[in-house]
């Protein structure tokens, strides 16, 4: 630290850097397009951290004091980078030994056009209820109901919203969730008293969202759909053995999730899981997909569980479209998202160790007057926090921590801002390219964040149901004024 204390920054200071990293964003989006995840935004991101970090400088904090605030920031998210790293692997081999082939190739003969939309939503709905994760379930289920929209040539952005949409509405209302334990935790309340309050937004948002999605469904054409069903089953057929024992490893990891065992290792291990399905039903691909017959058998088939896990699995069925759905996969398939990661986290760090971040947060609370404005001012800052500091774990525990005091100075019980935080804090995390939700969604349903946003619906409108009811007083919980 120097020897004068540091300056609290201007609102021009704090504004300075977000204008700039919205600017370049956007002409990032204008002159690649779905591509700019993949290094245009992360170029963004690096210089307006730099930018943050010169208004630092100017206000007096230290580039060593700069250095450890980014170091901060970045470490909270090294679980999310391994777990990252843990599905590449687990994609890939998976994809090897046919259990997300056999997804398919049941989904495609069980599932209706018609209505595969909403189910998609029920589906991963229970099961990351069950669970408690929107992550492994997004990482499990989700990437074999990607396979299975590919396969009866259904929108894989429209399924990837249908996924997203049902995984966080299980993840929201779960006991097991990490987030659902954090919003409570913050604010003052309950795990229960705070489901309880959330099911006034949440189910009235997941209602119209199905709604949506089976309009969707009902509305469309099928005619394509068959022929490309039809030749997708036939080229599962002619390449990979399917069987109900392949979906031991999907059943293994949702299990182990259930019983609350980390996710690091539970993917891990369904990774490994997965190799060993490969082979003993999938042989011959590893034969293929290794290439080295001057190997052993036992050794080849080493090398290709090996190999599957750091870069993915490749095989050629001599159908183009096929080949894109199952040569995927490998912990280095990730690496373009955990750079959009750091690149954020960078960002986030630096603007928030130089106190610029909270000084835009004591702006927005000058705004409040009311209930309606307040709640408003919560979830805007939320999803404010999800976009600069690229965290939903921030995007709750921050604003918790800044608008507890104003909650309980205007006689509103805690469960209303614990409420509010999962509304926006965690639902609007996944509709942010370089948040560590949204990229995580990006990297394992092979979907960009930007794609499949307009059609995460329960995520989109969610938000706007909650501020309806700040606004109107519906279910607002109030307790004597502090």
């Amino acid at each position: 630290m120097s020897d004068k204390s540091p300056k609290t920054p201007s609102l021009v200071d704090s504004l300075i850097p977000m204008v700039f990293l919205i600017g370049t964003l956007s002409l990032a989006v204008y002159l690649f397009g779905e591509d700019a995840s993949w290094g245009p935004n992360q170029i963004a991101l690096t210089f307006s951290s730099l930018i943050a970090a010169a208004i630092g400088l100017k206000n007096r904090y230290s580039w060593d004091d700069i250095g450890a605030g980014v170091i901060k920031s970045i470490s909270q998210a090294l679980p999310a980078i391994f777990i990252l790293l843990a599905v590449g692997a687990l994609i890939g081999t998976w994809v090897m030994s046919g259990t997300v082939t056999t997804m398919i190739y049941y989904g495609l003969q069980l599932l209706n056009p018609k209505v595969f939309y909403p189910t998609v939503v029920i589906v991963t709905a229970i099961v990351s209820a069950s669970i408690g994760s929107s992550w492994t379930t997004v990482g499990t289920i989700g990437v074999g109901l990607i396979g299975i929209a590919h396969g009866m040539d259904m929108s894989e952005a429209i399924t990837a919203g249908a996924i997203i949409s049902g995984s966080y509405f299980g993840d929201k209302l779960s006991p097991l969730s990490d987030t659902t334990n954090l919003a409570p935790a913050v604010s003052g309340t309950d795990i229960y008293t705070h489901i309880k309050h959330m099911l006034w937004t949440t189910i009235p948002s997941m209602l119209i969202a199905l709604i949506i999605f089976t309009v969707i469904g009902l509305s469309s054409s099928i005619e394509g759909n068959l022929t490309m069903k039809e030749e997708t089953l036939r080229v599962i057929d002619e390449n990979f053995s399917t069987s109900l024992w392949l979906l031991f490893p999907m059943i293994a990891v949702i299990t182990m999730a259930a019983f609350k065992m980390k996710p690091f290792p539970v993917i891990l291990l369904g990774a490994l899981i997965g190799g060993i399905f490969a082979v003993i039903f999938q042989p011959h691909q590893i034969v293929q997909f290794v290439n080295m017959p001057e190997l052993s058998e036992p050794l080849v088939m080493v090398a290709g569980v090996w190999k599957a896990m750091y870069t993915g699995f490749t095989t050629t069925t001599g159908v183009e479209s096929i080949d894109i759905l199952v040569n995927r996969g490998g912990m280095n398939s990730m690496l373009d998202v955990i750079w959009l990661i750091l690149s954020a986290l960078l960002f986030g760090g630096a603007m928030e160790i130089t106190g610029m971040l909270n000084k835009l947060v004591t702006v927005l609370l000058k705004m409040v007057h009311g209930t309606g404005s307040l709640i408003a001012t919560t979830i805007f800052t939320s999803f404010g926090l999800n976009v600069v500091a690229s965290d939903q774990y921030m995007a709750i525990v921050l604003p918790g921590k800044m608008f507890k005091l104003e909650y309980e100075k205007r006689g509103l019980a805690p469960e209303n801002l614990s409420r509010t935080l999962e509304d926006s804090g965690t639902l609007t995390s996944p509709l942010v390219p370089w948040n560590t939700c949204g990229a995580y969604m990006a990297g394992t349903l092979g979907v960009a964040t930007l794609t499949y946003l307009p059609f995460a619906f329960f995520n989109i409108i969610n938000p706007l149901v909650a501020i309806i009811l700040g606004f109107t007083g519906i279910s607002i919980k109030r307790i004597e004024k502090k």
